[in-house]
């Protein structure tokens, strides 16, 4: 018998960017088309769209036969501003707080842009220097120690467009810099090759170091543009960069095969960053994915 890994879908893949947005469409729905579409694994996304109470949003789960892979909180470690820890901390409290009583055994950290993503302004340097380097893996070092003694949760850094970590160099240097008891990756195929990151290559060179897997594609023939024309990532996001598989890069299917030789357990949740969308796009976008992805190989599973 083949070995498979799970398949989910996340809020994201609904345009649920945030807790609370009149664009957005009910949570009820989303969890239900979730189910129609046929997954049974969602993330937490956006601390607050989902209920926040633990018993009701259990209830509301298995109701569905629906079951919590992760949640997701914001960091900015490479700052000297000593509060990144406590705002770390608080959001790990309530995110980490309420999908571990879930049974949910991982949290997925995105770091900071650099870009601002709703004016598309430049904050601060595109890239870091070697203080801020050890700033930021010593951060998150200590940010997954806490979530594994206090909470049982493995964190998962999520590589990002417009963030200071997002080529195959900088992703090296952090798995380099930072220690695999406490840190390791979520790796978002789209995200990754937004900058040419290789994620084969990767999962190849460092497979003890792959955690978790968000699963999209990038439009190559527009993403030239966008990176030739310095368009901001909330820009390019709006306008579809990540497509529909199998439209874009990388293919999933090997992508699939090569995690369930690392890890037959591990996640492979599907993202398609589709924030502003009207509210009957997702749902048959999400299902046609699943198929895709369950259809291209049989290491994929979505129970």
């Amino acid at each position: 018998m083949s070995q498979s890994i799970r398949i989910g879908t996340a809020p994201d893949s609904w345009g649920i960017w945030l807790p609370d947005h009149p664009g957005q469409i009910p949570w009820q729905t989303f969890l239900d088309e979730v189910v129609k579409a046929g997954y049974t694994w969602i993330e937490l996304g956006p601390y607050g769209y989902l209920p926040t109470d633990p018993n009701q949003l259990s209830d509301e789960l298995e109701s569905r036969g629906l079951k919590l892979s992760a949640g997701t909180v914001f960091t900015g470690f490479h700052n000297e501003d000593e509060s990144q820890w406590q705002r770390a901390w608080d959001q790990a409290i309530a995110v980490a707080g309420l999908a571990s009583k879930l049974g949910a055994e991982h949290l997925v950290t995105i770091p900071d842009m650099w870009r601002d993503d709703i004016t598309g302004q430049a904050k601060e340097p595109r890239t870091l220097d070697a203080e801020q380097w050890t700033r930021l893996a010593a951060g998150h070092d200590r940010l997954g120690k806490a979530l594994l003694e206090e909470y049982g949760v493995k964190q998962q850094f999520h590589s990002h467009a417009d963030s200071h970590v997002g080529t195959y160099r900088e992703v090296e240097r952090l798995l380099n810099e930072t220690d695999a008891q406490y840190t390791n990756l979520c790796l978002d195929t789209g995200h990754f090759s937004y900058y040419g990151g290789d994620s084969l290559r990767l999962m190849n060179a460092y497979p003890e170091r792959i955690g978790y897997l968000h699963l999209k594609q990038v439009d190559p023939d527009r993403l030239f543009d966008v990176l030739k024309n310095d368009v901001p990532w909330a820009e390019a996001a709006a306008d579809m960069i990540m497509v529909e598989p199998p439209n874009g890069i990388p293919e999933l299917g090997p992508i699939v095969a090569r995690a369930a030789e690392i890890d037959p357990n591990i996640f492979g949740i599907v993202e398609q960053d589709m924030f502003g969308c009207s509210a009957d796009r997702p749902y048959p976008i999400a299902e046609r994915t699943l198929k895709h992805i369950c259809g291209s190989t049989p290491a994929a599973r979505a129970k």
